[in-house]
């Protein structure tokens, strides 16, 4: 129980930051994206912050777990581009943007243990 509020916890506060601090997850947006950054930031917090309180409703749970868990797929991309092209975000260790790419799967399974309840 403690485990899946945080892990709610932690989405939407992720998602709120994408309204605090927009224009640092426009920056990580994909070249092929760029053109609809704003919207891919916007869509993607919103997201995040439904399916962060879908985690504590009982009857949404489930869903809410298997969207978060395909979020992460889909936001995968950005991860990998910010690992292949260090030099664009100089402000991050090379070794904290490789360090991610393993925490990725990692949440997908935090989500799917939190939800499965």
């Amino acid at each position: 129980m403690r485990s899946r509020h945080l892990f709610a916890g932690l989405f939407i506060g992720a998602g709120a930051n994408h309204f605090a601090m927009p224009r640092a997850y426009e920056q990580i947006v994909p070249p092929r994206l760029a053109d609809h950054a704003r919207e891919v930031v916007v869509i993607s917090g919103l997201a995040e912050i439904a399916g962060g309180l879908g985690v504590l409703l009982p009857s949404t749970r489930r869903a809410a777990g298997l969207s978060l868990i395909a979020l992460l797929v889909a936001i995968f991309p950005a991860n990998v581009y910010m690992a292949r092209e260090p030099q664009d975000f100089p402000r991050i260790p090379r070794w904290a943007l490789y360090a991610r790419l393993p925490l990725q799967p990692m949440a997908m399974l935090w989500a799917w243990r939190a939800t499965r309840r």
